[in-house]
């Protein structure tokens, strides 16, 4: 598992927080935000939702828009203060059906964004997060190399295709 550095932490975006904790079991995401939630005053600023939502995608032929599905979505909106005063919103939209999941997630947004006490807790979570879409991408890229077809060796052989 790589180990997120200082200097790591600032290179890493604000957007990819809730990819990389999707990639984490559900459950250690939710014991994290449970945890900060304890330690925190978390109020939501919009109610945890969870639903469907049209996927819409742009024709290239045409550019005309066509709705090919529904996608599950969830979002949450949270407001954090700390003991000390403190305070930091969080959000998440995630693809996903589980509201109390978006929640967790914007919990941990706020916490990180804001730099609250107890932050540091999630930096493990995120690495962990990275390693499993690391080894993913690696899956991916050996599945690809194993079916990739050289055509250099169709033309290659003397004396096909000879009409004379």
């Amino acid at each position: 598992m790589k180990h997120f550095s200082h200097a790591m932490h600032g290179s890493l975006e604000r957007g990819q927080w809730p990819r990389l904790l999707l990639a984490c079991p559900a459950e250690s995401v939710c014991s994290l935000a449970r945890r900060w939630c304890e330690k925190h005053d978390v109020q939501d600023v919009q109610l945890p939702q969870s639903g469907l939502a049209l996927l819409k995608l742009c024709d290239s032929a045409q550019g005309d828009a066509y709705y090919p599905g529904e996608v599950p979505l969830s979002l949450a909106r949270v407001r954090v203060t700390a003991a000390d005063g403190c305070s930091s919103e969080g959000a998440a939209q995630v693809l996903d059906d589980r509201a109390s999941l978006a929640r967790a997630i914007a919990v941990i947004d706020a916490v990180l964004a804001g730099q609250l006490p107890g932050h540091e807790e999630v930096w493990p979570l995120l690495a962990a997060g990275q390693s499993r879409l690391d080894e993913q991408t690696a899956q991916r890229h050996a599945l690809l190399t194993s079916t990739r077809v050289d055509f250099s060796l169709l033309g290659s052989s003397d004396g096909e295709n000879d009409d004379e």
